[in-house]
């Protein structure tokens, strides 16, 4: 079961994070949209509180969302996706059409992205929890791997007191090790859902191009996108405001 976060009422709205993050990441949009909605933040596999399992593919991971519905009886849901949880995002509209009223995708596309984690990869693996470290000690470990300063401080937030005196990361890092191929997969050729559908693209990122808008609308014919100026990839932590109002026009 994954691990989640409910918080007010009416129709369900799932956020689900991307990779290496957790449902900790959107707390503060969280309670903003719960003033709508009843909404659910999760933990993805291999990610915060949730399951670890060598098992790790879009597949497994909308599967998971899935059941998660089904157990507590969602229906009729919106759904937005950033990045990784974008792509889970999709893959369960696809595969689930009739769960989905509207999905929102944050910053990420259909298509194949290659591998472009194996820096990060390489630091988190270079901290040596045997050696008891501080989190200081991992950040200036990951520091040598990873220059950028609010990019390091999203992987810390996944540190935490395993027991006194031993700190460990929330995620299943030997997974993503294993799986890493994984989370540049496209979706499936033939994948399709045709209800109203938001892409919001970052204006300084590169996820999402001009030229990926046909295969968008091959996938999702009803699809809008818009942009945000001047903002990277983590587009809903850079200017949460205007990403609240985009996505809260879309869905009311």
């Amino acid at each position: 079961m994954l691990f989640s976060k409910i918080e007010g009422s009416g129709q369900p709205l799932l956020i689900l994070h991307g990779f290496l993050g957790m449902s900790d990441n959107w707390k503060s949009l969280a309670t903003q949209f719960a003033a709508h909605f009843q909404v659910h933040t999760l933990d993805l596999r291999n990610h915060g509180r949730s399951l670890h399992s060598s098992e790790f593919s879009y597949a497994i991971m909308a599967q998971d969302v899935f059941e998660y519905c089904q157990t507590h009886e969602l229906s009729s849901i919106y759904i937005i996706g950033h990045s990784m949880g974008g792509k889970v995002a999709m893959t369960l509209a696809t595969t689930h059409p009739e769960l989905i009223s509207k999905l929102i995708v944050a910053d990420i596309g259909p298509k194949f992205y290659p591998q472009h984690h194996q820096l990060i990869l390489a630091g988190l693996n270079a901290v040596d929890f045997s050696k008891k470290p501080t989190r200081s000690d991992a950040e200036i470990i990951l520091e040598k791997f990873i220059p950028d300063f609010g990019t390091r401080q999203f992987l810390l937030k996944n540190l935490y007191w395993k027991e006194p005196g031993q700190l460990a990361f929330r995620f299943n890092l030997a997974a993503f090790n294993e799986n890493l191929d994984q989370i540049g997969q496209a979706l499936p050729e033939h994948a399709q859902f045709s209800k109203p559908t938001l892409f919001i693209r970052g204006g300084n990122s590169n996820y999402i191009l001009d030229s990926d808008f046909n295969d968008i609308k091959k996938h999702f014919p009803l699809a809008t996108i818009q942009t945000i100026a001047e903002t990277g990839h983590w587009l809903h932590a850079e200017n949460p405001t205007v990403f609240y109002n985009v996505v809260v026009s879309f869905l009311i």
